[in-house]
């Protein structure tokens, strides 16, 4: 194996006050990350470009080099949760979601607390699938409170969603419940428009009364009576392909993405919630995921030219507003993943690429626009430096648009 990147989702921060105006990153302990640094370059990326604030999946088109001016991610959710998709068929990226009424349209939580079980989404995606409609769909749960909707045949992706608090290139976190509409004059468009908003609507009619959401309200939590949508799209994406890679992933973005990417795609199930401690479940998978990827690596490196390695949890601490949380995950990283990394890329020569996919500060709760830090570890003669945010600043490596990273530091020709 010549090289390995690894993408932090949400590393990327502003200064905190509950971290004595640090950035989680460099307030944590991190001698293994920092060990890369001094034996490497470091500097801080645009993953689409200046002043652009990406969803996930148009950072990782950009840094993979594509062109693309725009998502795809209800395709790749899709194809990450196994769904075959054919031309024309309609495909989201879904969230339960707690609303108060239809009426007010005041979206109460995009994830409903994250408190969500198992059994409670089996169940409430069972009553959705049975749901009568003028059109063949699917809906699919994938992990934690998302999923997928897929519309068969002949549908225009034409359309804004319910889901405002993401827009290209921006975030609004004054969320409300918007009736889907047409983006054209077509008429498929106003077709797909109708039949989104009808499915909307008798959803909803479905999950505030149903008895999950009743028991729910009975012990205090949120009911999950709405579902979100964002991110449509009806044509199986043509992007960059990378057939000597080999992909560790566990969300169904990453692994559609790969997928679609031509990588060998390495995944595991990750830990279902039974109870409510949302972060309980949420350690069990980063611990998971830092033992699946090291063994994944230790396996494999000797069959593959590259990697790509993604964890997810980082982020999640960072839209909760849970610096302490974030801090304590990139901790943990170092202690696991990156500490394994320490001893085994020097050994084999292998070069490695530390960065993030986005910034989501913590104060803000969401997406940034900002850059995000950037190491590469090249086996150089060692400098003393530490990787976070202020010292990627003052890296010898400038500034890099998402684009041009892994051309610029030899990943791809």
């Amino acid at each position: 194996m010549k090289g390995i990147i690894v993408l932090v989702d949400g590393m990327g921060d502003i200064p905190n006050k509950q971290l004595n105006n640090m950035t989680p990153l460099e307030a944590a302990e991190t001698p293994n990350l920092d060990f890369l640094a001094t034996r490497g370059e470091m500097g801080i990326m645009y993953p689409v470009k200046p002043g652009f604030t990406p969803e996930s999946d148009e950072s990782l088109l950009s840094i993979f080099g594509n062109n693309l001016t725009f998502g795809l991610r209800g395709q790749f959710e899709s194809i990450g949760s196994g769904i075959e998709l054919t031309r024309g068929d309609l495909a989201l990226r879904a969230n339960f979601a707690t609303i108060d009424s239809m009426e007010k349209g005041n979206i109460m939580d995009r994830r409903t607390g994250r408190t969500l079980t198992e059994r409670e989404i089996e169940i409430l995606s069972g009553a959705i699938n049975k749901i009568k409609m003028p059109v063949d769909f699917l809906f699919h749960p994938t992990i934690l409170h998302q999923a997928v909707l897929v519309f068969r045949g002949g549908f225009s992706e034409n359309v804004m969603c319910n889901d405002s608090t993401y827009i290209q290139g921006k975030t609004n976190l004054v969320a409300k419940a918007k009736a889907i509409r047409p983006l054209d004059e077509e008429d498929n468009s106003q077709y797909t428009a109708n039949v989104l908003n009808e499915f909307v609507k008798k959803t909803h009619e479905v999950l505030d009364k149903h008895y999950i959401n009743e028991e729910r309200r009975k012990k205090g939590l949120m009911p999950a009576n709405y579902i979100l949508f964002r991110s449509p799209g009806v044509d199986t994406p043509k992007i960059n392909q990378y057939r000597k890679w080999l992909s560790v992933c566990y969300y169904p973005l990453e692994r559609g993405f790969s997928k679609t990417s031509g990588m060998e795609v390495f995944t595991f199930d990750y830990p279902q919630l039974k109870g409510i401690d949302a972060y309980g479940n949420i350690w069990d998978g980063l611990k998971r995921a830092c033992k699946f990827a090291e063994k994944t690596i230790k396996k494999n490196h000797k069959n593959y030219d590259y990697a790509y390695v993604h964890f997810n949890e980082v982020d999640i601490a960072g839209h909760d507003n849970k610096p302490i949380e974030k801090k304590m995950m990139l901790e943990y990283l170092d202690k696991t993943f990156f500490s394994f990394l320490r001893k085994f890329v020097p050994q084999n020569r292998i070069k490695v690429i530390v960065t993030a996919n986005h910034s989501t500060p913590c104060k803000l709760k969401d997406h940034h626009h900002q850059p995000v830090p950037v190491l590469f570890f090249s086996g150089a003669i060692p400098r003393e430096k530490k990787f976070h945010e202020k010292d990627a600043r003052k890296g010898i490596l400038g500034r890099i648009i998402g684009k041009d990273l892994l051309k610029r530091l030899g990943f791809v020709a």
